[in-house]
């Protein structure tokens, strides 16, 4: 008589990815960019939070920056110019289990995107939108952007810009609804990796305006801050951004501002003698649209059919 045993059930073997596992393809940004640094924060994060490959997804517009997606070994939307928010609040609406990262520029968001940035913002959606602004339109080989300085000199503007520019965190913080809002640079990769972490662990849309280098056309934009870091003003606070001893003693100039404070948050951000760093706000209690745009999903297909059907027969006539 043949002995035969039950087969043993075998748990799955716990996965752990390295940086490798978000690596996708080689980047194709101009040598010394400050897209590159950003992308390296973005791969350690998922590395450190462990985040699944499968669910994450990185939505772009157009721009130097919003090549992005294609460097990330996750999902991915390259989408059209300035359309970066309302594909990635669609993802929320149907899939609030995913990492949504949102990458856009300068003219990407502040320009032809404005209205959905503005929306984007009051929906607070969960989401990390990280805003690379040059100070420029790169990938279309310098024309004046929304936040090009005043008189500075481009093909659209080769006598020099003439209208003062826009100011994203300003903006920002005026729209209601808003709920977290920082602002760094991409040649402090400390400061940086924190600032995109605490944005990851924030529960409705966190904006992250990311000072960042462009070495072909606006080199000289960030390059004084670069060597002098008393141009930057570095807000320190408990429930702020975490900095550790190594980056508190770069900054020379430092300021203890509450992240809960909005009308000096606004004070902060107006600012034009420095480029003040870290938590403007945060308000983890702010109203989420995507709590209410999850409604149904737990529905099955018959369950979704009729209950079109009956909104159907509501509006008849």
């Amino acid at each position: 008589m043949l002995d035969i045993k039950t087969p043993k059930t075998t748990e799955p073997k716990p996965r752990f990815f390295t940086i490798e596992d978000y690596e996708g393809q080689v980047p194709r940004w101009c040598s010394g960019c400050g897209d590159l640094p950003v992308l390296a924060a973005v791969q350690r994060l998922c590395r450190d939070e462990q985040l699944l490959p499968e669910m994450t997804v990185v939505v772009s517009g157009i721009g130097c920056s919003s090549r992005f997606p294609h460097y990330m070994k996750t999902y991915g939307f390259h989408g059209l110019h300035g359309r970066a928010f309302p594909v990635a609040c669609g993802i929320r609406s149907r899939r609030p289990d995913l990492n949504i990262f949102v990458a856009t520029g300068d003219g990407d968001c502040c320009a032809i995107g404005a209205g959905h940035w503005i929306h984007a913002i009051r929906y607070n959606m969960k989401m990390v939108v990280m805003l690379f602004d040059n100070n420029i339109y790169g990938l279309t080989k310098k024309q004046t952007s929304p936040t090009t300085a005043k008189h500075a000199n481009t093909l659209t503007h080769p006598k020099g810009s003439f209208i003062s520019p826009l100011n994203p965190i300003a903006v920002t913080l005026s729209i209601s609804n808003v709920s977290f809002v920082a602002q760094t640079v991409d040649w402090n990769p400390p400061h940086l990796y924190q600032t995109l972490l605490a944005a990851h662990r924030h529960p409705g849309l966190a904006f992250v305006r990311i000072l960042q280098r462009c070495p072909h056309f606006t080199a000289e934009v960030f390059e004084p801050c670069q060597r002098d870091p008393s141009l930057l003003l570095l807000m320190k606070h408990p429930n702020g951004i975490s900095t550790d001893d190594t980056v508190n003693k770069i900054f020379k100039n430092q300021v203890e501002h509450d992240p809960t404070n909005l009308l000096e948050a606004q004070g902060l951000a107006v600012r034009e003698d420095c480029h003040p760093i870290g938590l403007f706000y945060r308000n983890e209690s702010a109203e989420r649209y995507d709590d209410f745009s999850k409604s149904g999903i737990e529905m099955d297909r018959s369950e979704k059919i009729k209950a079109v059907e009956e909104e159907l027969d509501r509006l008849q006539i």
